[in-house]
């Protein structure tokens, strides 16, 4: 059964419920978080969030892709991709 993600307005409301912000202030630590992860992974680097996991891009090479609709072979250029590795914690709280 699938579950709807939790919205913008969502987190925020319940980040403001557990740190006893009001909405204006944790909307600005969302953004402000959001805004330190974009900057320090477009760069190159890589952001550790404790109990959820890792955020980094990696470069993927030039390869040969194939049109599913033509069945053409075609050359993709190299390009970037941000991946995620989930903690075990965050894994294991999962499965219990």
């Amino acid at each position: 059964m699938a579950v709807k993600p939790m919205t913008k307005a969502q987190l925020v409301t319940k980040l403001s419920e557990k740190t006893d912000m009001d909405k204006k202030s944790a909307t600005a630590a969302l953004e402000a978080v959001t805004d330190i992860i974009t900057e320090e992974v477009s760069s190159g680097g890589a952001v550790t969030l404790p109990g959820v996991g890792k955020i980094y891009c990696r470069e993927r090479p030039e390869r040969m892709v194939r049109n599913p609709a033509t069945g053409e072979q075609m050359k993709k250029d190299a390009d970037k991709v941000v991946k995620m590795t989930i903690a075990k914690a965050l894994k294991d709280s999962v499965n219990e």
